[in-house]
């Protein structure tokens, strides 16, 4: 049987765009979306949110949902830029979202932007840990809260990838497992403080019948997930 190629982020996601959704669409993203979800206000209005890391606009969505007055959503992709905003098209009228290309390690943003920082499942794309959380505190308004998520280490451990399909072969984009140790260290560096970490498990609801997958993954957790605060 033949290795899954493992793909640089920028060369996976020209490939996977195509087919992404713009909504959580398989049970670790369910479970990583609703430990976020529950960190995330559920009454934005007023507030000014970036969502880094943006993909297909998902997060982007709930922070709109939730009332935010403006949402600026970055991602390194073209192609997934293209597809967050034909799935956010139906937001204008309910608040300013903008799109722009960007590295997570060099935002595209003026410092103290946001209120509301968020990163969904990004950050394991990247081999550095410390250089894209200074640039989410740098954009994040001092005492602003910063949601981050990523993959639980747990998961590499075990052999999992970030894989999809396309044109019949499977794809995997390339993953760094960075353990909460290295979250803490970073954090204490650049001085944010961490008030909540969590650990989401599977719920066995959320896998399809009949559905292939690792057994292990109902008894370990599958995320990590940050709440973050830059101090006032």
């Amino acid at each position: 049987m033949n290795a899954t190629p493992i793909l640089e982020p920028s060369a996976a996601y020209a490939l996977w765009a195509g087919s992404y959704p713009a909504h959580a669409h398989n049970p670790v993203m369910l479970a990583e979306e609703r430990a976020m979800l529950g960190l995330l206000p559920g009454d934005l209005r007023g507030q000014s949110v970036v969502d880094a890391g943006c993909g297909s606009g998902r997060y982007t969505r709930h922070a709109v949902e939730r009332g935010a007055a403006r949402v600026r959503g970055v991602d390194l992709s073209p192609e997934m830029l293209e597809r967050a905003a034909a799935a956010l098209a139906d937001t204008a009228a309910l608040a300013s979202v903008e799109l722009g290309q960007g590295d997570l390690e060099s935002l595209p943003l003026p410092s103290d932007e946001a209120d509301i920082t968020l990163c969904g499942l990004v950050i394991g794309h990247l081999r550095r840990l410390e250089p894209p959380l200074a640039e989410l505190r740098r954009v994040t308004r001092p005492g602003g809260l910063i949601l981050c998520s990523d993959v639980h280490p747990t998961g590499h451990a075990l052999g999992w990838l970030r894989d999809f399909k396309h044109g019949g072969q499977r794809y995997a984009a390339r993953h760094t497992p960075h353990l909460y140790s290295h979250w803490h260290a970073a954090c204490a560096r650049l001085g944010l403080l961490i008030e909540h970490v969590l650990e989401p498990m599977l719920d066995a609801t959320d896998i399809p019948e009949g559905a292939h997958f690792d057994r292990a993954a109902l008894d370990v957790p599958v995320a990590l997930v940050f709440q973050l605060r830059r101090p006032s």
